[in-house]
Formats: C-alpha cells, sequence, structure tokens
C-alpha cells in the first residue's frame, strides 16, 4: 500500500509540472477542404505540430468494419445495422469516405509525435458495447501502434471492457458523472470531462492529480476559457481551434 501511494505521488507531481497539451477535436478539421473525422483531419493536425493527439469517434458495423464517425448515423444509414458496402458511396462534407479504423491507423503510423485519442461510441447494447471494445482493441495491437493511443469513451460498458482486456489501457472516461477517487478505484488512466463539469467540480483536476489520474477537459473553444483551464494545470484541452490553442501555449512545433 505504501509502494502504490509513493508512485501515486510521484505521478501527481511529474503531471503537476507538465505544460498542458493540445487535443484536436474529431482531428483539425475547421480548415478549407477537410471534415471532421477525415483522413485530411487527421493529416493537419499532424501537419499543425505541437498537437499531444488527434481525437476520432469510432462505430462497429454490421460486417465488423470500424467506421469512423461522430453520429450512430450518417445521411441516414445506421452505421452498427450497415455494412461496408452501404457506407462505401457516401461521402464526408469534403469528398473523402467515411474512413475506416484502419486507414486511419495507416496515417497515424507515418510519424511518431502525434497519438491517436480513439472514442469508442456508446453501441446500442451492453454487448455491443463489449464487441466494439473487443474489435478495436484487436485492430490497434495488430497494427503495433498501442503506444500511440488512448482510449475514451461514453460508456462504462466500454471502458471496463477496455480495463478488463489489458489493464494498462490508458482510458478516461467522458461521462462526469464519476469522481476521481471512483475512477482510480475503477483503473482508469484519467478524467475527460466536459468543461462545465470541471468548472461545476473546481476541486476536481488537483484531486484527480494527486491520484495520479490525467485530466482532459473538452471542447474548449473559447480564448478566456483555454487560459482558465491552462491557469488550473490541466494536462490536456480537447478543441476545435488547436491553433488558437498553440498559440496560447506558445509551443514552437
Amino acid at each position: 500500500m505504501k509502494k502504490l501511494l509513493t508512485i501515486a505521488l510521484l505521478l501527481a507531481a511529474v503531471h503537476a509540472g507538465a505544460q498542458t497539451q493540445i487535443i484536436a477535436h474529431r482531428g483539425y478539421w475547421d480548415v478549407e477542404g477537410s471534415a471532421q473525422n477525415s483522413i485530411s483531419s487527421l493529416k493537419n493536425a499532424i501537419a499543425l505540430g505541437g498537437v499531444y493527439g488527434s481525437e476520432f469517434d469510432v462505430w462497429l458495423a454490421k460486417d465488423g468494419e470500424i467506421i469512423l464517425n461522430h453520429d450512430e448515423k450518417y445521411q441516414d444509414v445506421v452505421i452498427e445495422t450497415a455494412e461496408r458496402k452501404d457506407l462505401e458511396p457516401l461521402r464526408l462534407k469534403n469528398g473523402e469516405p467515411l474512413p475506416t479504423l484502419p486507414q486511419y491507423i495507416e496515417v497515424a503510423k507515418t510519424q511518431d509525435k502525434t497519438k491517436l485519442i480513439l472514442e469508442i461510441k456508446s453501441h446500442s447494447t451492453k454487448d455491443a458495447d463489449k464487441a466494439v471494445a473487443q474489435a478495436v482493441v484487436k485492430i490497434i495491437d495488430k497494427s503495433g501502434v498501442a503506444d500511440r493511443v488512448d482510449y475514451i469513451s461514453f460508456s462504462e460498458h466500454i471502458c471496463k471492457e477496455l480495463i478488463r482486456l489489458n489493464p494498462k489501457h490508458r482510458v478516461a472516461y467522458l461521462s462526469g458523472d464519476k469522481s476521481p477517487q471512483e475512477l482510480k478505484q475503477e483503473g482508469y488512466w484519467g478524467l475527460d470531462y466536459n468543461n462545465n463539469v470541471l468548472k461545476k467540480n473546481p476541486t476536481w483536476i488537483k484531486d484527480a492529480k494527486k491520484l495520479g489520474l490525467t485530466t482532459n477537459v473538452w471542447t474548449v473553444n473559447k480564448r478566456e476559457d483555454m487560459q482558465y483551464f491552462i491557469e488550473q494545470g490541466v494536462d490536456f484541452i480537447t478543441t476545435d481551434d488547436p491553433k488558437l490553442l498553440k498559440e496560447l501555449l506558445k509551443i514552437d512545433n
């Protein structure tokens, strides 16, 4: 017990001294010729430089493909009940097809600075949540990029399955209804909460750090809110404007 407490304190000290880092929300998409959750948005986040990670959302299609998209359906096609052939004709606003997870990984493998912040969306049932977690991990492990992937989800079922599959998985919880103490007890790597949740619970960032948990806040797009959370010492800020945040943090590359 004493050894575990020492480790937690050391981790907290490391977090406390670290500069806030940038996570590009659904990639760096708010530029000409790009779109949310697109291959180009990942490439843009990488090219911007100084970005810890590029966040994106995935679903498990009926035929086992892992597809990138934020909502449960795209252009009235429900991804969970669709097959790849049903999704292939669909196009994002920039003309790209909906990417698959392996396609996204191939782009990420061209560099080693920008991590993948992989949000697994809550599926229709508990069993579906477990199935998508297992399918995603299988692809990630086979691809050889597991050390460059952080997992996030609103679903407790998904998060618990990720932790069960490998307690070393870096899993952060999104829903905002668990205290840092609860997250620590359940084996989470960190909390990843909406900015309003963290403003209503102003001690949670420091509490999490003391427990050795990472802290991320989303989705922060206003300059004054970015500055507030930088001053609070949050580890990561997820934003649709990574360029602005990079300027505030005075990151050169």
